[in-house]
C-alpha cells in the first residue's frame, strides 16, 4: 500500500511553464539517482507590454498573441502534446505574507474566522475576492501558529486560468515565481539557505531553514535602488530572525537576468559572513550545456521538481 502522503496529495506533474514580464519558460524533469535532470526546456523573450504584471489591474494585454507564444514555446521545446502543468506566476502578480495567529483559538471555525480577518488586513481584500495558497510554517518564538499565504486576485487569476483553458492545458498548481525556486534550498541540510530572485519590479528575499520558509519579504523598487533596499533588508534578517543562535546562513542562491550578481553576494557576505554561492549542481540541478539559462528556468523546474 502506499504511504498516506502518497494517498492524500494530488500527484503533480513533471512539467511546469514559467511566465514573466519579459520571458516565458517551459521545463520538463527527470529524476536520475536522486539528482534532476532537464529532460526538455526552453525559453522565450517576450514582447514589452504583452503581460503588464500587476495584482490590481488586468494582466495580460492581448490573449490571443500569448496562445500563439506559448504554443511556439512548447513546440520548440518538444513538449506540443504535454497538456499537465504547473505554473509559476510574476512576482508582481502575487502577494505573499505571513501570518501569525495569537493565542489559543477555542475552535476550527474560530481559527479560520481569525485567519479571515488576518488576510483581509494583509492584503487589503477580503478573502472572497483572493485565490491563496498557504503553507504552516515553524512556529514563533512565543509558540503561535504561523502560515505563509500566497495570493491573487480571482480576476487576475481567471486571465491566466482563461490562457491555459485556450492551451487545452490543465494546471493545477499555481504559484509565485519565488515558491518554485525555493524548492532548490528546501534539501534538509543543516544551517539557512537565502534565496534572492530580482525582477522587473525589484527583488524578493526568502530565508529558508531546513524544508520550511523562516521569512519571505518582497521589495518594489527601482534598479538603482535595489542594493540599499537589500542591504536594508538583510541587516533585518540579521538583526530579527537572525538573532537565534540556532541560525546560521551558510547558502546562498542569487537568481535574476540583468542584476549583478558579484556584487548582491558581496552585500550578503557583509551581512552574514561568508557562504556558499550556489550553482544549479549545487542544488541537484544538471543543466544542459546548450546555453538554458536557470534564472529563466529555475522556477518553473522547482515547481516540476514537485512531482517527486
Amino acid at each position: 500500500m502506499p504511504p498516506l502522503h502518497k494517498l492524500v496529495r494530488p500527484r503533480l506533474p513533471a512539467a511546469a511553464v514559467g511566465i514573466e514580464s519579459d520571458v516565458a519558460s517551459v521545463v520538463q524533469l527527470d529524476r536520475v539517482r536522486g539528482s534532476f535532470v532537464i529532460r526538455r526546456a526552453a525559453s522565450l523573450n517576450l514582447s514589452a507590454g504583452l503581460i503588464k504584471a500587476s495584482f490590481d489591474e488586468p494582466n495580460l494585454a492581448d490573449h490571443a498573441e500569448l496562445v500563439r507564444v506559448l504554443a511556439d514555446l512548447t513546440t520548440s521545446a518538444g513538449m506540443l502534446r504535454q497538456r499537465k502543468f504547473s505554473a509559476s506566476l510574476p512576482e508582481a502578480t502575487t502577494r505573499s505574507a505571513i501570518v501569525t495567529i495569537e493565542g489559543a483559538p477555542a475552535s476550527r471555525r474560530e481559527s479560520e474566522e481569525m485567519f479571515e480577518w488576518k488576510i483581509e488586513r494583509s492584503f487589503g481584500l477580503p478573502i472572497t475576492e483572493l485565490r491563496i495558497s498557504r503553507e504552516q510554517m515553524t512556529p514563533d518564538a512565543q509558540k503561535q501558529a504561523r502560515y505563509l499565504v500566497n495570493a491573487v486576485r480571482r480576476e487576475v487569476l481567471a486571465e491566466y486560468e482563461s490562457l491555459f483553458h485556450s492551451l487545452r492545458w490543465h494546471v493545477g498548481l499555481i504559484l509565485p515565481r519565488h515558491t518554485g525556486e525555493e524548492q532548490w534550498l528546501r534539501n534538509g541540510k543543516s544551517g539557512d539557505g537565502l534565496l534572492l530572485t530580482a525582477h522587473q519590479e525589484g527583488f524578493t528575499a526568502v530565508l529558508m531553514r531546513g524544508q520550511k520558509p523562516l521569512a519571505v519579504r518582497t521589495v518594489f523598487c527601482d534598479a538603482d535602488e535595489r542594493e540599499d533596499e537589500l542591504h536594508r533588508l538583510l541587516l533585518f534578517y540579521r538583526d530579527r530572525v537572525g538573532a537565534s543562535p540556532a541560525t546560521s546562513v551558510d547558502r546562498l542562491l542569487i537568481i535574476g537576468e540583468r542584476v549583478d550578481k558579484k556584487r548582491i553576494a558581496e552585500i550578503v557576505r557583509e551581512a552574514f559572513g561568508d557562504l556558499k554561492n550556489l550553482s544549479p549542481a549545487d542544488v541537484g540541478l544538471t543543466v544542459p550545456s546548450n546555453n538554458l539559462d536557470f534564472d529563466a528556468i529555475a522556477a518553473p523546474a522547482g515547481l516540476a521538481r514537485l512531482a517527486w
